[in-house]
């Protein structure tokens, strides 16, 4: 199949499954005309973290990347009364419009936004988090895969977007982005507080994949 069929299934399963959603869509025309690059994850992706973490019941959720706040509105949305959700952001002018975003979509009282390194914040918070989104640079994965477990809770969900790479993840010698993916996987098998697997996904995004973990103890 070719990326244009693949993207036209993205396109009928949201408007099937999907309502009509004027604020995400808002949030994603001030990302585009405020330059952003346009890797926020796809409808039916964000739809897919919302459910993950309502089905865990998540009161505290940790997102590392934030870009314009796509997935961080899908996220909060789960969140019950009283929940809390803290997304990290390397560039302050993302986090600028990821917090308009936020703040148009009810959600500035449940969300916080923290500018800078994830590897640089992540050691200043306190845990636990009931859901992890790691969506950031991925030659760091392996110290957000670290983290993202000291700040975990037995029972609690990690996942990491963006882990395929259109197959490249099979290269031993990629570059740094596949060598992060690669050697958190590694962290992963060898960590028997966590049970892991990882899904291949074709779509509007392309050929990519999650990481889907969950903490044992």
């Amino acid at each position: 199949m070719s990326q244009a069929e693949w993207t036209a299934v993205d396109a009928y399963m949201v408007e099937a499954l999907l309502e009509p959603d004027p604020v995400l869509d808002q949030a994603l025309a001030d990302s585009a005309a405020a330059g952003l690059p346009a890797i926020n994850v796809a409808p039916n992706q964000g739809k897919l973290l919302k459910l993950l973490a309502e089905m865990v019941g998540a009161r505290r959720i940790l997102e590392i990347g934030t870009l314009g706040g796509y997935s961080t509105i899908w996220l909060g949305r789960a969140l019950p009364p009283g929940g809390e959700l803290i997304s990290l952001e390397y560039e302050a002018k993302h986090a600028e419009v990821a917090r308009r975003n936020i703040a148009r979509a009810g959600l500035a009282d449940r969300v916080e936004v923290k500018v800078g390194a994830g590897v640089d914040i992540l050691p200043t918070l306190t845990g636990p988090f009931d859901f992890v989104f790691v969506d950031a640079d991925k030659a760091s994965n392996p110290d957000y895969f670290a983290w993202s477990l000291e700040l975990s809770r037995p029972g609690s969900v990690i996942v990491v977007d963006n882990v395929v790479r259109g197959g490249a993840v099979t290269n031993a010698q990629g570059d740094a982005n596949v060598q992060g993916i690669r050697r958190m996987n590694e962290m992963i098998a060898a960590e028997p507080r966590v049970s892991a697997t990882a899904v291949q996904t074709v779509g509007s995004k392309g050929w990519d994949g999650f990481c889907l973990i969950r903490v044992l103890g």
